[in-house]
């Protein structure tokens, strides 16, 4: 997740698929806020109904990712910059969430198993 350009999200997902990881599509376009930012996240990878919508829960969530598959997971995050011009505190405490929780599931984080999690950001 850097400043660079955004690559097109249908490009990352045929990258994703090729090298065996899931894709899983976030469309940011439709969600302009915090909890609604949170549900299509839930939505896009499939989260248990426990699923607090919080970021402490979203933080839960993303680094145990038990009812998925072992391997990569892939969330690319449509139109990201539609939540960062209507709620920019909202897209920070989201965006350093998925951050914290791409490091933590990385080889050698605090909560590395058989699925990491990689989040792209894309047009």
């Amino acid at each position: 997740m850097t400043g660079q350009p955004k690559p097109a999200w249908r490009s990352v997902a045929e990258q994703a698929k090729a090298r065996g990881a899931f894709a899983h599509v976030l469309d940011g376009t439709s969600h302009l806020d915090k909890l609604g930012t949170l549900d299509a996240i839930a939505s896009a990878l499939s989260f248990p109904e426990y699923f607090g919508r919080n970021l402490d829960a979203l933080y839960d969530c993303l680094t145990d990712l038990a009812w998925l598959p072992p391997g990569e997971h892939v969330l690319i995050w449509i139109a990201s910059d539609a939540l960062k011009q209507a709620d920019p505190r909202a897209y920070v405490a989201v965006h350093g969430t998925l951050s914290d929780a791409q490091r933590a599931l990385a080889p050698g984080g605090e909560r590395a198993d058989s699925r990491t999690l990689t989040v792209v950001l894309a047009d």
